[in-house]
């Protein structure tokens, strides 16, 4: 067991299939913890029992032990295996039992009479060329000799964590350090960018492959299968040749060619590179060591690489001279591909439409069955992806070749690495009339996420090819498995598509054998069965919209393609919006693939099953009058049968109580029919249907009437309740435009309606969520102006034109007039390139914006709206949409210097702070910074071509959530409510484990379970369970995420309250003050969720005794209230409630008095004079003015005193006693009227001048207001 939880600390550069060796280990330290009690059982049998094993090993230690799972694979015991430090040098072998060899794909449970304290024996085997190669890959990551992979997909710095530089921060600071913070300091972009660490001990000059490469004929028959040339710390230069029995050292040099074993001293062998590696080289044994531990000082998930997500690559990279970005010289970087996939490139090529197909056709009868298929099914996913993403790279650099290189380059389709590309453009005149490039680019979107639906929906018998749609650089690369069969030449008069349209419209097919499966997905998705009707008005009886296509594949496997129209058409935005003619043609909408979204449809069924229900019930009501009992039963069963239908939407409540009243239900199911409801809507209404009789008229008009209703409670409904749930906090408040895109969303609100959702925001808090969605329609204007420049453009020639576009849009205030900077070489190079982007301007470019504005968002900008952006959060907000990583420095954005400081050398600034809070200290800083001057223009600008430092492609997947891990995560949850703690915890324990072995360590759903778990184990009073998967959920959110993104924030938030929880306020400090940094550069300063935040801190300063400095952050919280909620508020009484007693306790009475004076007069205005809160207040200032008048005349007598004794000096100097008030058990939220009682008695003792317990930080002369210098 301790081997096995040592591993956790190595270094897994490991070329593994899996992490599995991770996923056990969390199993074992977090099942450790029910060990006691928990029987092995669980409901559903999806308990592991964990035991111990035994494995013999050939060399020192002779023996291991490993505790297994007897569901685990033998494959992933042998992953464990080799990740403990005892067994880093195999990676051929094979396990023995009882003298028999055991099969690598088998469950453990299934080797013969294994059981706990077994014994297995590692057996080495002899070498093939494919896993020699594999062991050379491995040793060389283990020994840290791979140097810097450059990777061309992921970007610089991806997958970075800044957590540990944060808790290194948190040691080293003291309690004064901890609880100071410039609340008027800018925004510091230096906050993003991990600190620089020290280099990683080298165990090995270099380890390469040999010129001598590869193994001649006569040589390959006796078995040599590569050379390699090894240069040790101590510069000697070894030829070493690998053998089916092992690697040793040969007598080849670099001009002679001797792949015989060099004879004695010299003479050394090892089946393993890293035993040779210690015999050949004295240092590296303990350089190796130090090597490890210097691995060790990290935390495992910082330094575990990916495998099943897509690293988060920051926006914001330190320059490319810092060590961060260091490129060292390594000869096989280059050589890796051949080690990896072998001379002729076949290990790495894959048939991912057989792959996924097959996953999709494995069995999912018991639960074991399930977790295996949902973790098969995320790893293929996840390759896939990536391979797509690199192969959409590629065709977007022209590196592809395309199948039809005669056609316009818009029409061209690509096949590379099995993986069909085609660009998200019209370039075959399908959309015409949609909306041509505009339409064909947003049907791409939509498709991967119908695609994405009927992936999670997992109807039997129906198939769909994998798709990934990539932006990059200005183009829209869609990437499908190839379907068997689409490339088939077809007889004249045969159709490829067997359901639906058939080249536009004009031809329908309605193939029998499509029905059943079509009729299956369209009730999932509330789609209605209608007619649709072909060129000669033959009339066709669809299940799915006519433009979703049924193709048979060549492989019998029915797929659907094309499922960019589950959902009927907005007709009220398309009616609005696209009648426009003469010279308001221009201003509308670009396209008419305007639809609904999946979760509207939703929204708008549960809705309407409520209202039958309500109706069913009413009129049972009426007929049972003298059964209330029945009545009780038909209530739970509509509940139950409402949770069956509304799928994710609607929380369980009911569920658990299925089993008491299961005879109740009986009963009631016959009086109550669930299958009598009937909800779906038809995608062909106002689509260009012509219906022939009067029949099908009435039928398409009552269908049409359906979607309108649908439209209206959109508009009606849905935009007015989200609006108005922010507003009244029963939402989060969006921090960024990716926070504000997944609200709206989840609400089904389509975000063309942003315009809309601006002119509902009025009162003060509102206008906070007005101005993330004026910052969202200008960055969603801006991609699309960029776009159209940047989609043909060379891409040496990128770099300029986004410096260009950037200095338009933010550097204007520093550069009203900015030139595009353009390597005349380059230009040179490409004669054909439009550069038209250097003939913009920031008016043309305003204009354009405004235009996009306009069209896309129906929303006019106000004619100065370029003066009011925040700068810094819209570069942010552009970045992340365009895949840019720029380089951190001090941007310009004004030539005022006052509006912009410099914060490091290397940190930028944010936006300008308000007018006059600028200091000297800061005005000097930012004077003494280099500004960026553009390379071949003398006129300085914000950004330069050298500030791009790449872009990266922004990916679009397909990939199902893991349905059986959240059924876990819900069990547990129910239980946990309905008191059955220990079943609670074991699922949830469960569901973690699931989590982890379907979706890999790393990946953001397992962030946000460790978030959710976390926050569970708190309520249950488990605090260092909670800590540690908080502590978890950060670093895998920001490796995943972004150490930027709004969720790592709100995991750096919560962290706080757990470690606060846990007595260890000071560190809770030290991630709180990160969270603001990242909220300045987020959102900006005083984002009305910081109140919270402000106040919760301002607690834990209480806890540590700081009371001078806790007022302080009550008294910022104070401010950013009033701010934004207005000074008469409740939330602003409750907090003057708090800064009244903070100031108390400060020694301030006076103060305190006019607070809490301030305080009762709001409660009396606004709840009454009746009000438990009132007359609290009310208790609170007699008390404080009792007090007030007795502290007045102390001070007068001890002036007198002091006086006749002739010694003068100020009171306010007396550094008076500490408080013993009690402290508030937890965290109060401002949000809540109620203020927070204390002991009155407490206080008043304290302030009376009790000097039992001596302040903490001492109170200096003349220190009234927030700052703190």
């Amino acid at each position: 067991m301790a081997e096995k939880q040592e591993s956790s600390a190595q270094p897994s550069g490991q070329e593994a299939e899996t992490l599995n060796g991770q996923v056990d280990k969390t199993k074992t330290d977090t099942d450790g913890q029910t060990a006691e009690d928990d029987e092995g059982e669980v409901p559903d049998g999806m308990a592991d029992v964990l035991y111990p094993l035994t494995i013999h090993l050939p060399h020192e230690p002779s023996e291991i032990h490993v505790m297994v799972s007897p569901q685990e694979q033998v494959h992933e015991l042998r992953q464990s295996v080799i990740e403990l430090p005892a067994a880093f040098q195999y990676s051929c072998f094979h396990l023995e039992h009882a003298g028999e060899r055991i099969n690598d794909f088998v469950q453990i449970s299934d080797v013969k009479e294994i059981g706990p304290d077994s014994e297995i024996r590692l057996v080495e085997d002899p070498y093939t060329e494919k896993e020699a190669r594999i062991h050379v890959i491995r040793i060389r990551d283990l020994v840290g000799a791979a140097g810097d992979r450059t990777d061309t997909l992921h970007g610089v710095l991806p997958g970075t964590t800044l957590f540990d530089g944060v808790t290194t921060k948190a040691k080293e600071s003291d309690n004064v350090q901890a609880s100071t913070y410039d609340f008027e300091a800018p925004a510091k972009p230096s906050t993003l960018i991990p600190p620089e660490e020290e280099p990683a001990p080298k165990t090995v000059k270099s380890i390469a492959l040999s010129p001598w490469n590869p193994p001649p004929y006569h040589l390959r028959q006796k078995g040599h299968l590569l050379y390699l040339l090894i240069t040790t710390n101590e510069g000697e230069q070894h030829q070493i040749t690998s053998h089916v029995g092992g690697f040793y050292v040969n007598k080849s040099s670099n001009s002679k060619f001797d792949p015989l074993p060099r004879p004695a001293p010299k003479g050394h062998s090892a089946h393993s590179l890293l035993t040779l590696l210690a015999e050949i080289s004295p240092s590296f044994s303990d350089s190796f060591e130090q090597l490890l531990q210097y691995n060790n000082r990290k935390d495992p998930l910082a330094v575990f690489q990916m495998t099943n997500a897509i690293p988060a690559a920051p926006w914001l990279v330190p320059s490319q001279s810092s060590p961060l970005c260091a490129h060292t010289p390594d000869i096989t970087r280059t050589q890796e591909g051949y080690l990896i996939s072998g001379v002729d490139n076949t290990d790495t090529l894959r048939d991912w439409n057989e792959e996924f197909q097959s996953a999709r056709e494995l069995p999912k009868e018991t639960v074991q069955d399930r977790v295996f298929r949902e973790r098969f099914i995320s790893k293929l996913f996840a390759d896939y992806s990536d391979a797509a993403a690199r192969g959409a790279i590629l065709v977007a650099r022209g590196e592809v070749t395309p199948l039809n290189p005669t056609e316009g380059r818009d029409a061209q389709i690509f096949v590379y690495n099995n993986v069909f590309f085609s660009f998200g453009a019209d370039g075959v005149g399908t959309f015409t009339s949609e909306g041509g490039d505009d339409a064909a680019r947003v049907a791409t979107g939509k498709d991967v996420n119908g695609v994405r639906i009927v992936n999670q929906l997992d109807i039997d018998g129906l198939y769909s090819p994998a798709t990934v749609v990539v932006d990059y650089l200005g183009k829209r690369i869609v990437g499908q498995t190839v379907v068997p069969g689409i490339f088939k030449q077809r007889e004249p008069g045969e159709n490829s598509i067997e359901y639906g349209a058939v080249e536009g419209k004009e031809i329908v097919a309605a193939d029998e054998r499509f029905v059943a499966t079509f009729e299956k997905l369209s009730k999932a998705l509330k789609v209605k069965k209608h007619p649709v009707w072909d060129k000669d008005g033959k009339r066709f009886d669809l299940e799915a919209s006519v433009e979703t296509k049924g193709l048979m594949g060549t492989d019998g496997r029915k797929y659907v393609l094309d499922l960019y129209r589950i959902t009927p058409l907005d007709v009220l935005w398309l009616e609005e919006n696209n009648d426009a003619e003469g010279e308001q043609k221009e201003l509308e909408y670009p396209h008419r693939m305007t639809v609904l979204r999946p979760e509207l449809v939703e929204l708008i069924r549960n809705q309407k099953w409520t209202e039958w229900v309500n109706k069913e019930l009413a009129r049972l009501k009426e007929k049972n009058q003298a059964k209330p009992k029945d009545e009780k039963a038909i209530k739970e069963k509509s509940a139950d049968a409402e949770e069956e239908t509304a799928g994710e939407e609607k929380p369980k409540e009911t569920s658990e109580e299925d089993e008491e009243k299961e005879k109740e239900e009986t009963e009631a199911e016959d009086r109550i029919d669930a299958s009598e409801f009937y909800f779906a809507l038809n995608p062909d209404v106002c689509s260009g249907q012509v219906p022939q009789t009067d029949a099908e008229k009435e039928e398409l008009a009552a269908d049409e009437e359906d979607v309108r209703n649908a439209c209206k409670y959109l508009r009606e409904s849905a935009i007015p309740d989200f609006v108005n749930d922010i507003n009244g906090s029963d939402l989060a408040f969006p921090m960024d435009g990716q926070s504000l895109t997944k609200m709206m969303h989840k609400r089904g609100i389509n975000m063309r309606y942003l315009g809309k959702v601006v002119s509902l925001c009025e009162g003060s808090r509102l206008l906070r969520l007005r101005d993330i969605c004026l910052q969202e329609i200008i960055s969603r204007a801006f991609k699309h102006a960029v776009g159209k420049y940047l989609r043909y453009l060379p891409i040496p020639l990128t770099s300029a034109c986004i410096a260009h576009l950037l200095n338009c849009l933010l550097g204007s205030g520093f550069n009203g007039k900015p030139t595009a900077d353009i390597d005349e070489s380059m230009k040179a190079l490409y004669p054909e390139a439009d550069l038209a982007f250097a003939n913009v301007t920031p008016e043309t470019l305003r204009q354009e914006i405004e235009v996009e504005a306009l069209r896309r968002f129906k929303f006019t900008l106000e004619s100065d709206w370029h003066t009011q952006i925040k700068h810094l959060q819209l570069l942010r907000e552009i970045s992340l949409k365009l895949g840019l990583q720029l380089q951190a420095k001090d941007f310009q954005f004004t030539s005022d210097s006052s509006a912009s400081t410099a914060v490091t050398t290397n940190g930028v600034n944010g936006h300008a702070p308000k007018e006059g809070k600028s200091s000297k200290k800061k005005r000097k800083a930012r004077d003494g910074s280099p500004a960026s001057v553009a390379s071949s223009t003398g006129t300085p600008c914000t950004f330069t071509p050298d500030d791009v430092v790449n872009v990266v492609p922004i990916i679009k997947d397909s990939a199902p959530k893991s349905a059986i891990s959240e059924e876990a995560l819900e069990g547990g949850r129910h239980s946990i409510m309905q008191g059955n703690r220990k079943i609670g915890q074991e699922l949830l324990l469960e569901s973690l484990t699931l989590h982890e072995q379907i979706y890999g360590i790393l990946h953001p759903e397992v962030a946000r379970t460790y978030s959710s778990l976390a926050q569970i184990y708190y309520q249950l009073g488990e605090k260092e369970a909670a800590v540690d998967l908080a502590r978890k959920a950060v670093i895998v959110s920001e490796r995943t995420i972004g150490v930027d993104s709004a969720e790592t924030l709100l995991y750096y938030l919560n962290l706080g309250l757990y470690v606060h929880g846990s007595d260890d306020s000071k560190t809770a400090l030290v991630y709180v003050k990160h969270a603001l940094d990242l909220w300045k550069i987020i959102y900006g300063p005083d984002h009305p969720d910081s109140i919270t935040t402000l106040n919760n801190a301002a607690v834990m300063l209480q806890h540590m005794q700081s009371y001078h400095e806790s007022r302080i952050w009550f008294e910022r919280a104070l401010t950013v209230c009033e701010h934004v909620m207005g000074k008469q508020s409740l939330p602003a009484a409750s907090l003057l409630f708090q800064l009244a007693q903070a100031l108390a306790l400060d020694n301030e009475s006076k103060a305190a008095l006019g607070k809490m004076r301030d305080c009762y007069n709001i409660f009396l205005n606004q709840l009454g004079p009746d009000n438990n809160n009132t007359k609290e207040a009310e208790s609170w200032l007699e008390q404080l003015t009792v007090n007030a008048v007795t502290i007045a005349k102390r001070d007068k007598n001890a002036q007198a005193q002091r006086l006749r004794a002739g010694i003068r000096f100020p009171t306010r100097n007396i550094a008076l006693g500490g408080g013993a008030a009690t402290q508030p058990s937890a965290l109060t939220q401002p949000g809540s009227d109620k203020p927070d009682a204390r002991s009155i008695d407490d206080l008043i003792k304290f302030i009376e001048g009790n000097e039992a317990q001596k302040k903490s930080t001492k109170k200096r002369p003349g220190r009234g207001g927030p700052k703190t210098r």
